[in-house]
């Protein structure tokens, strides 16, 4: 199962064969991006030359073996992929996995800090017919048996609230209320949720004042249009500079990474430059 059901766009801009100067941001949020923003068959290489040049500093969900192109180009692996963590229907609310997961998390979080990665993500998992207390028992137990070495490495375990409306059905970690449970149980400042704008507009809405409200449960933030998660530009419902600067007044200092799909025939550089202008509160 692929994590997001991308349509990148199929051309890589003529842009990338030059080597401008990085554009100046104002930088009160750094922002991020993910491997799908950019054109499909686009080399990891071209990936961060772009995203620099493009004035971003983090590179979510990429793996140990590009971490040196992602340095090399200025940009902090700024979230571990899933696999340590559990992958989407299969995580941290069931008890028969909690021992091959702690075993991975520990090297993960290891290797994160050894490494600079500040975040590393998991997941509720499914519900598969579990009730939601039995869940968030399970994910606080084992949340409470990794937190104090998460604590020690400075590494973030970020949990991903998604939605199971229309992209991960049966997702147990559909709704803000239930995240900030199991992290108020948890309550450690290395376990944070990781709060995905375009999968909280489906199910919750409100996107402002839940974050306002909850932010301290909060460690990392990802982007998407609404509906579709294409561009994140006037196409759409969500009012992304709005929100960036409500994110800003709240002195975050973590990523606000960039997850959507480029609309059909977007070039996706001139969209991700959008999308930074749009963050740059």
């Amino acid at each position: 199962m692929r994590r997001r059901d991308f349509l990148p766009a199929l051309v890589v801009p003529a842009a990338l064969a030059q080597t401008p100067q990085p554009v100046p941001r104002m930088g009160r949020i750094k922002q991020g991006v993910t491997r799908g923003v950019f054109a499909r068959g686009m080399s990891m290489e071209d990936c961060c030359r772009a995203a620099a040049q493009a004035g971003i500093k983090g590179f979510d969900l990429i793996g140990p073996q590009d971490w040196p192109t992602l340095k090399k180009y200025g940009l902090t692996p700024s979230m571990y992929p899933p696999g340590p963590g559990g992958t989407i229907p299969v995580a941290l609310n069931r008890k028969e996995n909690h021992e091959r997961l702690e075993a991975s998390m520990h090297a993960a979080l290891n290797e994160s800090a050894a490494n600079g990665v500040p975040n590393v993500i998991t997941f509720s998992g499914n519900r598969m017919g579990m009730d939601d207390r039995e869940g968030a028992d399970n994910c606080v137990a084992f949340l409470n048996k990794i937190k104090a070495h998460a604590e020690d490495k400075s590494v973030t375990v970020c949990m991903e609230y998604l939605n199971s409306k229309v992209n991960h059905k049966d997702y147990m970690f559909d709704h803000i209320a239930w995240g900030v449970d199991v992290m108020k149980r948890v309550n450690s400042p290395r376990v944070k949720i990781l709060f995905d704008i375009y999968h909280a507009q489906i199910m919750d809405g409100d996107i402002v004042h839940n974050i306002r409200d909850n932010f301290q449960w909060i460690g990392h933030f990802h982007t998407g249009g609404n509906p579709g998660r294409h561009d994140i530009d006037e196409t759409q419902e969500l009012n992304y500079r709005f929100i960036a600067q409500a994110i800003g007044d709240l002195n975050y200092t973590g990523f606000i990474s960039h997850e959507y799909s480029p609309a059909q025939g977007h070039d996706p550089i001139a969209t991700l430059n959008k999308a930074i202008e749009i963050c740059d509160a």
